[in-house]
């Protein structure tokens, strides 16, 4: 497979991501990311014309993966909204694991951010997240999957404030639980266990029943 044609503005991208995670947006500049990503600094001009519109496109780049991804669950007729709620929980959890340098950019970077674009487009991801929770929860109410119907933004917390604490205080945890395990071992146990304890929240809260 010929991945040349993506793999220069890709490489200069996760280039950038690694940094931003370790050094804050400001604190980074074109000429390490150039190093980082092996390519002349010209590149950086080329491709994206900027660092912040580099920025741009990386937060767009990632966030768009989530887009793609609510647009397909909703359209799903094969699963109920209880699994739809489920695969939502499972991506989230699965990309937060698996993208930290992002996360770790987004926790940082949107409460410092003075780039409009990057506000706006943030803004503008998370109602659409917000709209998705609503599609569901409402069709669910419809089916008689879920009996209870709490509010959107209360769910929406729910879900994202558990796995950003989560995120955000596993090395504390492991500390707490005095746990030897190497980090890939704890990472899938820890995970696990957060996706499970997050779904039995949203069953009770959503009054959603199994065996029905």
């Amino acid at each position: 497979m010929n991945t040349n044609m993506i793999s220069k503005e890709e490489n200069i991208l996760f280039a950038a991501e690694k940094l931003f995670a370790e050094k804050g947006f400001e604190g980074t500049s074109t000429r390490e990311i150039a190093k980082d990503a092996n390519v002349n600094i010209s590149m950086i001009s080329y491709y994206f014309g900027s660092k912040e519109k580099l920025y741009e496109k990386l937060v767009e780049y990632r966030m768009n993966e989530g887009q793609f991804f609510s647009k397909d669950l909703l359209g799903r007729t094969d699963i109920n909204e209880w699994q739809k709620i489920e695969r939502v929980i499972d991506q989230f959890s699965h990309k937060i694991r698996t993208q930290k340098c992002f996360y770790r950019i987004m926790q940082r970077e949107q409460l410092h951010t003075k780039n409009p674009q990057i506000v706006e487009f943030l803004k503008q991801t998370k109602m659409g997240f917000l709209s998705m929770y609503s599609q569901i929860l409402e069709r669910g109410l419809k089916n008689g999957i879920f009996t209870k119907n709490p509010p959107i933004y209360l769910l929406h917390s729910t879900v994202s404030g558990t796995l950003f604490y989560a995120f955000n205080a596993k090395e504390m945890y492991k500390e707490f639980l005095n746990e030897t395990e190497d980090e890939e071992a704890f990472d899938e146990r820890y995970y696990t266990e957060l996706n499970k304890h997050i779904k039995y929240l949203l069953k009770d809260l959503l009054g959603y029943e199994e065996n029905k």
